[in-house]
C-alpha cells in the first residue's frame, strides 16, 4: 500500500538555475546531488526545516533522449505556508513574478512562477 508521497520529478532546461530559484528563492535546501558520470545529473531540494516530499530536478532534454515517452509537463503543486504574507512578500521582494492574491473556499492562494515560468500555487494553512 502506499503510505506517502515520497519525490516529485521536475524537468528542467537549467539544473543550476533551478537551484538558483528553489534555494535562493524560495528558501528550499538541498538534500541530495547525483551525477553518473554518463550525463545524467539530479539534485535533490525540499522546504529546509524538513518535509516528507521532496523535489528532484533533472535535465529536460536527457530525460526526453533517454525516455522519450514520458510526459515531461509541469506537474501542478500546491503548496502550503504557515506565514503566508510574510512569504508573499518575499518572493516579491526577490523579483519572483507572483500572482494576485485570491480567496477560495479553502483559503487564501496565490501562484509564483520559476526561472523558466513553470507555475506553482501556495495556499494559506
Amino acid at each position: 500500500m502506499i503510505r506517502k508521497l515520497g519525490q516529485i520529478m521536475l524537468y528542467v532546461h537549467n539544473q543550476d538555475g533551478a537551484v538558483d530559484f528553489w534555494i535562493n528563492k524560495l528558501g528550499f535546501s538541498v538534500i541530495a546531488e547525483e551525477n553518473n558520470g554518463q550525463g545524467m545529473r539530479w539534485i535533490e531540494v525540499a522546504p529546509t526545516g524538513g518535509s516528507e516530499t521532496s523535489i528532484v530536478l533533472h535535465n529536460k532534454e536527457f530525460v526526453a533522449q533517454m525516455s522519450p515517452e514520458l510526459n515531461l509537463g509541469t506537474p501542478s503543486l500546491m503548496f502550503f505556508a504557515d506565514h503566508f504574507n510574510e512569504l508573499y512578500s518575499n518572493l516579491v521582494s526577490k523579483n519572483v513574478k507572483v500572482g494576485e492574491i485570491v480567496s477560495i473556499p479553502s483559503g487564501r492562494v496565490f501562484n509564483f512562477a520559476d526561472h523558466e515560468d513553470n507555475y506553482f500555487a501556495v495556499m494559506e494553512r
